[in-house]
């Protein structure tokens, strides 16, 4: 209808105004009020999110009375490309626009009839049956931290310039919270880390529900800022116990420490010590439990799935994610970046190192990319 002949009233509540779905109305264009696919989508998105919290909880109780139980053993691997690729040179491509709105690589026509995507892409075109690309997701703010809608829910993401930001909870620290490991043994949300800020957090729901940082549980090749394979390994060093230490001293140091903290109990005012103590039973769990131990240790795998993700940082990384998923953790985030500046995958504008440009910057990384994630999702089936 026409916006000049009718008055518009659009409540949002206080606590949802910087909420990536406190805005579900359309957009206006030349005075028309326009009802859009993408808003549809947040819409229904928002439906997810209510079902993720209270919701959820009062699903699983019902379900526990009625028999009716949530599907259970789901699990959920995030690739996240920091810095984010350009949408015209991967999924998104506009081969019968004019060059400077295309870009400049070519395309290659896929599984699905009439849909191509990058030329740098033939493995995710010959099995885009296995996927699902979603190209009407828009956002009203141009930058990297409040576009981070996947990982935190949140469009004002950003803690450099909103310090209310770190309090919105990661997606994954909500399942972690209300969904758990699926194996309790494992930790329920997990993730190799290059940068702090490229990853979301717990937030409000507290620091136990953090993600667990892999990089220092599995032996992994070193890479620098660059992508180049320094030949040096890192990590690993997690489940190695100091010399002389036992099992029974650990347990024995644990009982101590729980008497210190009944004691302390009472002084508690912000429930860092209950987090602590949740830190602690983890780490107890992940240092003396064979299924982590195991599932960090790629010598486990089988050779030829080994040699079939191949040598990369990225790839061994995923494998291991899929090992994790398979013991029993529920999320997993990959932080495919080489540095910690605002990422890898943040490659428009030509030799500025170490981003590089669209051709010499995105152009590499995309194959390599192609080979991970199709790996990945034929090893998954």
């Amino acid at each position: 209808m026409p916006l000049n002949s009718h008055a518009v009233h659009r409540c949002i509540a206080t606590q949802h105004a910087g909420h990536s779905f406190g805005n579900f109305f359309g957009r206006t264009r030349e005075g028309v009020f326009i009802e859009t696919r993408r808003s549809m989508l947040k819409t229904g998105m928002a439906g997810i999110a209510g079902l993720s919290l209270p919701g959820l909880i009062q699903a699983r109780a019902e379900g526990a009375v009625t028999g009716n139980t949530l599907p259970s053993g789901k699990s959920i691997i995030l690739l996240w490309m920091a810095g984010g690729p350009s949408h015209i040179d991967t999924w998104d491509s506009k081969p019968d626009r004019p060059w400077i709105n295309r870009g400049p690589f070519g395309v290659t026509q896929t599984k699905l009839p009439g849909v191509v995507i990058s030329e740098h892409l033939p493995k995710q075109a010959a099995m885009l049956d296995k996927f699902t690309i979603i190209r009407s997701v828009d956002s009203r703010h141009s930058n990297h931290e409040p576009n981070m809608v996947f990982q935190t829910a949140n469009l004002t993401a950003e803690p450099r310039t909103n310090p209310e930001a770190v309090k919105y909870p990661s997606l994954a620290s909500v399942v972690a919270k209300h969904h758990g490991a699926n194996d309790p043994t494992m930790p329920p949300y997990a993730a190799f880390m290059k940068s702090r800020s490229h990853l979301a957090f717990a937030g409000y729901l507290g620091k136990q529900y953090d993600p667990f940082i892999c990089d220092k549980a599995a032996r992994l090749p070193v890479y620098t800022d660059v992508g180049a394979d320094t030949g040096r390994m890192t990590g690993g060093d997690l489940f190695q116990m100091p010399t002389g230490l036992s099992e029974s001293r650990i347990y024995e140091r644990i009982s101590l420490l729980q008497k210190f903290d009944q004691m302390k109990a009472g002084l508690d005012q912000d429930g860092s010590l209950a987090a602590l103590n949740s830190y602690q039973q983890q780490a107890v769990d992940l240092l003396l439990g064979e299924r982590a131990r195991r599932a960090f240790d790629l010598n486990q795998e089988d050779p030829t799935v080994r040699s079939r993700y191949g040598k990369h940082l990225w790839c061994q990384q995923a494998l291991i994610a899929r090992r994790l998923i398979e013991a029993g953790t529920t999320f997993v985030t990959l932080d495919l970046s080489y540095h910690g500046a605002s990422g890898t995958w943040d490659t428009h504008g030509d030799n500025i190192p170490p981003y590089g440009g669209i051709t010499k910057g995105l152009g590499p990384l995309l194959p390599l990319f192609d080979h991970l994630i199709t790996t990945l999702v034929s090893d998954l089936e």
